[in-house]
C-alpha cells in the first residue's frame, strides 16, 4: 500500500509552467478535495504524453487553465476520469473547438457533475452548442463566468429534453453585437427545464415569460437593466419560489407586486438596489410571499400601504422612512423587520406586528422610544437598536430597564447605545445613565404633589377653623374699608377725632351690672368722664361693624367687661379685635380690661387666642365680690381713664 500512495508523476521541466503532483488510490478519507493545475504547454512540450492518458481518477476537482490557448483534448481520458468537478479557465475564440470536442467526450454515464467555465470568449452559435452537449451529459451544475459573446445572435434550435442539469449560473457576459433579436436571446434560457437560472451582471434588459408551464424553482437576474416589465401577466411560474432582482431599473412597487400575483408558490422576492417608490396604486402580492427585501431604494413612510399581508421576512433598510403610520395593513405573519438605515425619529410600536421577534433600527435618528413600543412589542426577543443619537431623559428609562429585564435583548449592547443629547451627557453609554424615580415617574410625582395638597389643604383648613383666619380676614377688610371712608369723608377731622374717654363692651347678659355700676360710678354729674355706649352713641344708618370702629376710634380706652357671656358674643368679639388692631397701629396702651366673673380657660374659644394673649401679658381688673373693696376698685379705674379732653398720649399701664 506504501507504494501505491507514492507520488506517480513528478515533472521538473525548465520550460513548464507549473509541477503535476498526483495520489494514486487516494482513499476519500484521507484527501476530500484534490485540484490538479495543468498547462497546455507542458503537455504540448512532451511528446511522452500526447498520445497518453493523464490518470486522474479519485481526484475530485480538476482546474485547467490555458496558458497558450489551446486545450488539448486527446489527453484527457474521460472514461476513466471520476472527478466530480472541473473548472476551465481563459479559453480564447480559437480554443472553443478544442473545448467542444472535449466536452463531446461526456456523456450521461461519466462521472463529472459541476463544470465551470471562466473568461471565454466564444460566438452565440457555439455558445448554444456547447450549452446544448452540457446540456445531455451527467453535468448537474453548469457555471459560466466573464464570458464574452461575439458576432451574430440569431434564433437557434434547442432540444431541452433529457437533461441532468439543475442549475445553471452565468455571470458578468459581455455581448459585442449591437443588433439583435431580444427574443432570440432570451428564449432559449426561459424555456429552460430546470430548477435553478443565474443571470447577473449581464445588462440584460428583459426576461421572457416561458410558453410552457415552466420548472423553475430559482431565478436570480441581479445586477441588470430589468424594468417594471419584466414577468409582467405571466401565469407559467407558478412552482418558482425564489426570485432575485436586485440592482436593476425596478421602479413602481405596484407593478412588481402585480408581478408576483401569479406566482403561487413564490415565498422569497429580493428588489432591493433598484429605483422603486410606491405610486399609491393597488398591490397584488401573492399570498405565499414570506420574505420580501426591499432594501435600498426611494421608499417613503407610504409603503406600509403596499406590503404583503403574508410576509415573515420584511427587509425595508436604506430607505427614506419617517415613521411608520398607524393606519397600515396589520401585518400579522410579520417575525423579523430590518429598518435601519432611515429616518424614524422613535421606536415603531408593535400594535400593527404582534407577532414581530426581531428589529433592527440601527442608525436611524431616534432620540427617545415611542411609549407605545413597550406596551405593544412584548414578543420581541432580540432588537438592534444602536448607533441612534439617544437623547437622554427620562423617557429612555424603559428602554434601559428592558435590556435589565431581558438581559441580551438589545443587540449591541452596551456599546452601540449611547447618549447624544444633551450635550453634558454626549458620549454617555446608556448603562451609565440614570434618573431616579420621582423625577421620572409621572405617576408618583403626581399622587405625592397631590398627597402633599391635600395635607397643606388639611392642615391650612384646620389652622383657619381652629383660628378663625376668615374670620379675622373679613375683619381686617372691615377695618380698612371703614378707615379709608372715615380718611375720605373727613379729612379735616383726624386731628380733633377723639370725643369720649372710654368705649364700654359688655354682653347683654351683662348689662345690668353695667347700666347700674360701672356708668354710674364712672359718669358723674361734672362731666368729667365721658363714656361710648352703643345704645345712645351708634349712629343710626351705618352697619353695626361701622358703628364699633367709629367708637373705638373716638375713644381714648375701651373698657372690656370680662365674662363667661363675654366670650360667648360674637359682637363682643368684632370689638375687642377692633380695639386690639388700634392697640398695636397706634402703639397706644387704650385697653382696659375688667374681670367681671372668673373665665375658665376651657370656655375661651380658639378664635380668642388674643384674648388670651391679653390676659396672660397684661394686668386687668378683677371686680370684688366684697363691698367693702369696691371703692378701691372704682378708685383705680378712674385714675386709669384720661380726665380730661382732648387727651394725651402718655400710656397708663394698669
Amino acid at each position: 500500500m506504501a507504494e501505491n500512495r507514492r507520488p506517480l508523476t513528478n515533472f521538473l521541466l525548465c520550460s513548464c509552467v507549473f509541477t503535476i503532483t498526483l495520489w494514486n488510490n487516494i482513499k476519500p478519507s484521507d484527501e476530500n478535495e484534490f485540484i490538479a493545475n495543468y498547462s497546455s504547454s507542458l503537455l504540448e512540450d512532451n511528446s511522452d504524453y500526447e498520445t497518453k492518458s493523464l490518470p486522474l481518477s479519485h481526484t475530485k476537482r480538476l482546474q485547467f487553465a490555458s496558458a497558450d490557448n489551446r486545450i488539448n483534448h486527446s489527453s484527457w481520458d474521460v472514461v476513466h476520469n471520476t472527478s466530480d468537478s472541473l473548472v476551465l479557465s481563459n479559453i480564447p475564440e480559437n480554443g472553443i473547438s478544442d473545448l467542444i470536442q472535449l466536452l463531446s467526450k461526456f456523456n450521461k454515464t461519466s462521472g463529472l457533475q459541476n463544470l465551470t467555465l471562466n473568461n471565454i470568449t466564444t460566438s452565440w452559435k457555439n455558445f448554444i452548442r456547447i450549452l446544448q452537449i452540457v446540456w445531455h451529459t451527467s453535468i448537474e451544475y453548469f457555471n459560466i463566468f466573464e464570458m464574452k459573446l461575439l458576432s451574430d445572435i440569431k434564433k437557434q434550435s434547442f432540444n431541452y429534453t433529457g437533461t441532468s442539469m439543475k442549475a445553471l449560473i452565468i455571470t458578468n457576459v459581455s455581448i459585442e453585437v449591437f443588433y439583435f433579436s431580444q427574443d432570440d436571446l432570451y428564449r432559449i434560457f426561459s424555456e429552460m427545464n430546470i430548477t435553478a437560472l443565474t443571470i447577473s451582471d449581464s445588462k440584460i434588459i428583459h426576461m421572457l415569460c416561458p410558453s410552457e408551464r415552466s420548472q423553475f424553482r430559482f431565478l436570480s437576474f441581479s445586477n441588470n437593466d430589468l424594468t417594471d416589465m419584466v414577468f409582467q401577466g405571466c401565469n407559467k411560474l407558478d412552482l418558482l419560489e425564489t426570485l432575485i432582482l436586485q440592482r436593476n431599473q425596478l421602479k413602481k412597487l405596484s407593478k412588481v407586486s402585480s408581478m408576483t400575483s401569479k406566482m403561487k408558490s413564490l415565498k422569497h422576492l429580493d428588489i432591493s438596489r433598484n429605483l422603486l417608490y410606491y405610486d399609491e396604486n393597488h398591490c397584488h402580492w401573492v399570498g405565499t410571499l414570506a420574505k420580501l427585501n426591499l432594501s435600498s431604494n426611494k421608499l417613503t413612510d407610504s409603503v406600509f400601504g403596499c406590503l404583503p399581508i403574508s410576509v415573515q421576512i420584511l427587509d425595508l433598510q436604506n430607505n427614506q422612512i419617517r415613521t411608520v403610520p398607524k393606519d397600515i395593513t396589520e401585518l400579522k405573519a410579520l417575525k423579523e423587520l430590518n429598518i435601519a438605515f432611515n429616518r424614524l425619529t422613535e421606536l415603531p410600536g408593535c400594535s400593527h406586528f404582534r407577532g414581530l421577534e426581531l428589529l433592527n433600527i440601527e442608525e436611524n435618528s431616534v432620540l427617545t422610544p415611542s411609549s407605545d413600543f413597550f406596551h405593544s412589542c412584548q414578543n420581541i426577543r432580540a432588537l438592534r437598536g444602536g448607533h441612534n443619537p439617544f437623547q437622554c431623559s427620562c423617557e429612555l428609562r424603559d428602554f434601559v430597564n428592558l435590556e435589565k429585564k431581558s438581559g441580551g435583548r438589545l443587540v449591541g449592547w452596551p456599546e452601540s447605545y449611547v447618549c447624544e443629547y444633551p450635550d453634558d451627557l454626549k458620549g454617555t453609554q446608556l448603562k451609565d445613565f440614570h434618573l431616579s424615580e420621582l423625577s421620572c415617574n409621572t405617576t408618583l410625582l403626581l399622587v405625592i404633589a397631590l398627597v402633599v395638597t391635600v395635607v397643606v389643604v388639611a392642615v391650612t383648613s384646620f389652622l383657619c377653623i381652629y383660628f378663625d383666619i376668615m374670620w379675622y380676614l373679613k375683619m381686617m377688610w372691615q377695618w380698612t374699608q371703614t378707615k379709608r371712608r372715615v380718611w375720605n369723608s373727613h379729612p379735616e377731622d383726624l386731628q380733633s377725632i377723639l370725643q369720649f374717654h372710654a368705649f364700654i363692651s359688655y354682653s347683654e347678659r351683662d348689662s345690668f351690672w353695667v347700666k347700674n355700676h360701672l356708668i354710674p360710678n364712672l359718669e358723674k354729674e361734672d362731666g368729667s368722664v365721658q363714656i361710648c355706649l352703643h345704645e345712645r352713641n351708634f349712629i343710626p344708618g351705618k352697619s353695626i361693624i361701622e358703628n364699633i370702629i367709629n367708637c373705638i376710634e373716638k375713644s381714648h380706652k375701651s373698657i372690656f367687661v370680662l365674662s363667661p357671656n363675654f366670650v360667648q358674643s360674637e359682637w363682643c368679639h368684632y370689638e375687642l379685635y377692633f380695639a386690639h388692631h388700634k392697640l398695636f397701629s397706634e402703639s397706644s396702651n387704650s385697653l382696659i380690661l375688667i374681670l367681671l366673673e372668673p373665665i375658665p380657660q376651657y370656655l375661651i374659644p380658639a378664635r380668642y387666642h388674643k384674648l388670651k394673649a391679653l390676659m396672660a401679658k397684661r394686668t386687668y381688673l378683677e371686680w370684688p365680690k366684697e363691698k367693702s373693696k369696691h371703692g378701691l376698685f372704682w378708685a383705680n379705674l378712674k385714675a386709669t381713664i384720661n380726665s380730661n379732653l382732648p387727651v394725651s398720649t402718655e400710656v397708663i399701664v394698669v
